[in-house]
This record gives structure tokens, sequence and C-alpha cells, in this order.
């Protein structure tokens, strides 16, 4: 009985010193966890672990929060950020500016990050989660940013190389602008603002952009992100250099046209420039990348002059790539200096020289190496009034290669974005190594007009391990260009051109190669035949890939995406309506967005675009029984009987179909009893 008393008592002093070291051990990793940040407002904050339920109202915010590796972090965005990899199937919370307290509260957020814009949304937000305050007005604010989150997310060391190799960046074009004489610098201006011109204040981090590109921003006395602009102004500044993002040059482009504001340097010239919306209006991870696009922009000459090159022409970097084939000696992707600036290459090595076919030379013997190269924005200009030759003397050398022995396509989409799929079927493989890039040149041949020529976009080298005659390499270009077609019409990638009436077949600058195999011949690709099906299969799932990591363009993306495809958005659509007070419009438009969060409407709009393509192919003829659909959503939304839908649009603006459900949408907002309350909320 002793012996057991003693047993019981030892057990319990041991039970209490394990449990006295698990609560030490405990509190010392929350001790260690704990993290203590200040944001721009001020306010310090103090978390015990990394946030894990974070809705971001801030697009240059959550673009960091994935480039540092947190997206699994994120549960809301608004839908300026759903393009970003890794942002799919995020819950979009409406926009920065109008975004939606019921869906941000019902995510359960523990930290929402907002700008001082959301001011008025605050003590809502408060009563549920932490509120962190990020707000940038010059670029060193930018790497602050990174740097927060680096630390919040535990991710310093990804936070603190994004910082260095945008400074980087930064640092390359300085030295490269100190090389242009001050008598050469050029008038810069950023276009903004919709029915009147517009531009950022002295004090903005754009116009600090402009500087660090060598360019010199007007100065018309005034602060602040966003000035109004006379024409007076405007004329005698003189820009030389005119850029903006794609919805402020197509809204603004028309005053330029006008008598007066057409008269500018820049105008004469067409030196006007669009660029994507994410590099223009956001200082975030792509500084370096936009700054270093523009500065190339501005001084094409002085950039595209050996003798102002700061760095010496060499490969840097190499990474290996798997390509499991019997002739192929070495795979991988070499990160080379050209121009100064990072281009990379795949390069595929063989055993021996072999047969290809190639879209962009035709049928060639004996090369030993095939690849695929990526020339950066800096260098596209340049690559584009140089030629392809030019191009290729100028590319091959620093990667070691001889034009004689060596077949390469050449691209603008990213290597790092590289696709890279296998299908197998008995004794027969075939690798599929693609790149692919769809904003801004995808065409629906036999409609589009073709106007020049460049090296492709969308770029696929197939490999297989047989050997193929020159008969089925030819007819393995017709399964691997409908495969890719398959692959573009199945994600709705829409005509650069045409996009509100045009899905697209290509990027008009596609190429293709195809390497003879060893093992046993095979001498038809086509569609019907199996080497044919495994070569569309790999064209079909690589372009869907290279899409998704290039454009970040995925299946199931969201309503906003869809319309930005079409060149339309929430703002655009309450602009170009009719019949609407000024004083409305901003109501209107948050009610629309509110709207098109809702799967119902979203749904309807999704719906209409389908049938709105079918219209234009003829295949869809009467729409009787899609106006009753229209009227029934028009109800919906107002809550009550009423007439016909109005015409907010005119005919010519867009497709009939598009029209009559837009007009649905409109008139059902236009005849709800009150909604200036609910925009309020």
């Amino acid at each position: 009985m002793k012996n057991g008393k003693k047993m019981k008592t030892r057990m319990m002093k041991n039970l209490l010193f394990l449990t006295f070291v698990l609560g030490f051990l405990v509190t010392a990793v929350g001790h260690a966890e704990q993290i203590e940040i200040v944001d721009d407002s001020g306010t310090t904050f103090h978390f015990d672990c990394a946030p894990k339920r974070v809705v971001s109202l801030v697009p240059s915010a959550t673009e960091i929060i994935f480039a540092i590796g947190a997206g699994d972090s994120v549960a809301g965005i608004t839908h300026h950020s759903s393009f970003l990899p890794g942002a799919a199937g995020k819950i979009i919370v409406g926009g920065f500016f109008r975004p939606s307290v019921t869906r941000i509260q019902q995510l359960l957020p523990d930290l929402v990050i907002v700008s001082k814009i959301h001011e008025n949304l605050m003590p809502l937000l408060t009563k549920q989660a932490q509120v962190l305050v990020v707000d940038t007005s010059c670029m060193e604010d930018a790497f602050s940013h990174i740097r927060l989150m680096g630390k919040l997310f535990h991710r310093a060391e990804a936070a603190e190389k994004l910082v260095a190799d945008n400074k980087e960046l930064l640092s390359l074009i300085a030295d490269k602008i100190a090389k242009i004489p001050p008598a050469k610098r050029k008038r810069v201006m950023r276009l903004m603002g919709r029915k009147k011109i517009m531009t950022p204040g002295n004090d903005s981090f754009q116009n600090e952009m402009i500087r660090a590109a060598g360019g010199l921003p007007p100065d018309f006395g005034m602060g602040g992100q966003i000035i109004s602009v006379t024409q007076d102004q405007f004329v005698g500044f003189n820009p030389q250099f005119i850029y903006g993002c794609g919805h402020d040059l197509n809204a603004g482009g028309s005053v330029l046209q006008q008598d007066g504001w057409k008269s500018v340097e820049a105008v004469q010239l067409g030196n006007i420039h669009s660029f994507p919306c994410d590099l223009t209006c956001r200082a975030s991870t792509h500084l370096g990348y936009f700054v270093s696009w523009l500065a190339s922009l501005i001084y094409p000459e002085e950039f595209g002059n050996v003798v102002n090159e700061v760095l010496p022409r060499k490969i840097v970097q190499k990474r290996e790539l798997a390509v499991d084939l019997d002739f192929v000696k070495e795979a991988g992707i070499a990160t080379s200096i050209v121009r100064d600036f990072k281009n990379r290459s795949l390069i595929v090595d063989f055993t021996s020289p072999r047969t290809v076919v190639s879209t962009l030379d035709g049928q060639r013997d004996n090369i030993a190496t095939v690849g695929n190269h990526y020339s950066p924005p800096p260098c596209w200009a340049l690559n584009h009034s140089s030629g392809l030759k030019e191009l290729r003397d100028e590319i091959l050398p620093v990667l070691g290669k001889d034009s004689k022995t060596s077949a390469f396509l050449f691209t603008g989409a990213d290597m790092d974005n590289l696709a890279v799929v296998k299908e197998t079927f008995k004794d027969m493989t075939v690798y599929g190594l693609v790149t692919a890039g769809v904003r801004g040149n995808a065409v629906r041949m036999a409609k589009d007009v073709g106007n020049y020529y460049e090296p492709g976009t969308i770029n696929m080298i197939f490999l297989s391990n047989m050997h193929l005659t020159p008969r089925a390499m030819t007819r393995a270009i017709i399964s691997a260009t409908e495969g890719k077609t398959a692959a573009l019409q199945d994600l709705d990638i829409r005509s650069s051109y045409q996009s509100l009436t045009s899905s697209a077949t290509g990027t008009g600058t596609d190429n293709i190669i195809v390497v003879q195999g060893n093992g046993p011949v095979i001498d038809n690709a086509g569609g019907h035949s199996k080497m044919g099906e495994l070569i569309a299969r790999t064209a079909y799932a690589g372009v869907k890939e290279a899409i998704g990591k290039q454009n970040g363009i995925t299946d199931g993306r969201d309503i906003f995406e869809r319309l930005a495809d079409r060149h339309l958005s929430v703002q655009q659509l309450v602009n170009k309506a009719r019949g609407i007070a000024p004083e409305k419009r901003k109501q209107v438009a948050y009610q629309v967005e509110q709207l098109f969060l809702n799967p119902v409407y979203s749904g309807f709009i999704e719906a209409a675009m389908a049938m709105s393509d079918g219209v234009e192919q003829r295949t869809i003829g009467d729409l009787h029984l899609f106006g009753s659909w229209c009227l029934e959503i028009a109800r919906r939304i107002a809550g009550k009987q009423i007439g016909e839908p109005g015409s907010y649009f005119a005919r010519e603006s867009m497709p009939r179909v598009m029209i009559m459900a837009f007009n649905a949408i409109f008139s059902g907002v236009m005849n709800k009893s009150d909604f200036s309350s609910e925009a309020n909320q």
C-alpha cells in the first residue's frame, strides 16, 4: 500500500513538472511569435501569431502578401486583385472604393487592411477585427509596406529579397539615366481622369516614378495624388511623352484630339503609351520593373546604344528542368544580362543533332539546341525595331549558341511562367514546353486585321521519344494549334481588337517547334492518331497553365475579370449610361458593383456574355425569352413591378444582347425606392 502511495505521489509530481514545462514552452513560443508593427496611421499592433483570415482592401498590399508567399492567409480581396497568381477562388468583397462591409464581416476576418480612403468604414470594421492602415505617398513607402508584411506574416527573408530586387533595378536605371545629358531629359506626364485631363500632384509617388525613370514631370504648384489640369497648363508644359493606364487613355484620349490640347509635342509625334493599371496606379512589388520599362520607352535611343550599357553581357544563373528523353542532354533556364536587363532563356541541348520543324524557320536539319528566349519589357521596343535576325545575332552569342545549329523562338512571356507538361500513352511520351501571354495581343484569325509581325507570344516546343517523320512533324503543328485554340476558347480569351464580339484563336504572334525524337517511326500526328492526341492534350494543358501563370487568367474567374476581358468595368458602364444625373452616378456604381457580387446577377451577365457570342456567330436568333428574363431581373432588383427596361446604352456602344442585359441591371437599380441610404452603408 505504501509503495502504491509513493508511486502515485511520484506520478503526480512528474505530471505537475511536465505541465509546468509544457506551459513554459507554450508561453515561450507565444512570446517568440509575438509581432509588433506600426501602421501608416501611427497605430501600434501586437500579434501573437501571423493573421490567418485577412481581408485586404488595398491592392498594393494584397499584391505584396501573395508575392512573399503568404497568400494562404488571405480570405478576401477586392476585384482589383483577383488576377494575381494564387488569388483564384478568393472571396471578392467589392472594389477598392466601394467594398461591401457585409461581405467583409461574413468572412470573420482577424485583420482587415485598409487605406485612408476607407476612413468611414473603420468604425464598422474595428468591431470585428484589427484594422491596419497602409497608405502610399512615396516610393519608399512601397518598400516599408513590403517589410511590414514580411514581418507580419513571418516572411521577412522573402520580403527583403523583393525589396533588394526592386532597388537593384532602380539603381541600374539611375546609372543609365546619369549618362543622359540634362538637356536631353524629356517632359513626361501621367494622364489621369475621365472627362477632363488630370495628372498626379507634385508630391505623388507617380511623379516620383517619372523622376526615377529620368523624366521631368510637370509642376503645377499643387500636391495630391490627382489634380485637374487646364488647357493653358497642359500646353504650357508641352509634354513630350504621355502615358497612362488603359482606362485613363481610353477616356482622356478624346480630349487630346481636341483643338489646343492636340498641339503638344507628345500628341503630334504619337508618343502616347499605355501600361497595365497595376503598374501605373500603385507602388508595390513591381516598382523597379515599371520604372525600367517606362525609362526604356522615354529614352529608346539612349537605352538602345551599346555605349550606354552598364553591365557586361553574360549568363548569371542557370536552373535545370526535368525532360526525361534519351536524346536530351540537358534542359534548363538560363538568366542572362542583355542590354543591362535580365533575360531568360529556355535551352534544350541534344546528345546528337536532329531535325526540327519550326513555324519561325521552317524545317531545319542538324540542330543541336532548341530554345525559347524571353526579353523583358525594357527590351521590347528595341527588339521590334531591330528585327529577328539582329535579335538572334545579339542573344545567341551570350548563350554560347550558334545560329546555324540552334532553333530558337522569342517571346515577351516570362520564362519563369513556363509550363512543362508531359503526356504518355503506352510507350509514347510527349513533352510540351509552353509560354503564353494574352493581354494586349490576342486575336481572332479571319476577323482581326494583321498589321505587323513580331516573335511569338504563345510559344510551344514539343519533344517526343518517337521518330517523327517530316510529314508527322508538320501535321503535329495543326494538332498543337487546335489544342491551343481549344484552351483559349475554354478560357474565353477575348480578341484584343474586338473584345465585345469575338473570342480569340491565338495571339497573332504564336510559334511552334516540333523536335524529331528517337525510337519507332511515327508518320502521322493528326487528330485521329494517338500521337496527335498527345500533342493536342499537351498543348491544351500547357497553354492553360502558362496563361494562368503569366496573366492570372483561370477557369471560373469572377465577373469583374470577365468584364475587364471585354474592356469594360462598372465605372465605365456608369459613365456610358444615359439619363443618370451626375450626382447619382456614384450611388449607381455602388449598387451595380454590389449586385455583381451576387451570383444571381453575375450569373445573369455571364449568361448574357455567352448568348451574345452566339448571336454574333448567328447560332442564336430569337431573343424573346431572353428579353423576358431581362424584365424579370429588372423587377427583382427594383423590388416591384416595372415596365420594360429603359434604354441606358446607345445601340452602337456594345452588342445587342449586352445592351439588353445592362439595361435590365440599370433599370432595376434606378427604379429601386431608395438606394442612397444603401450606398452609404
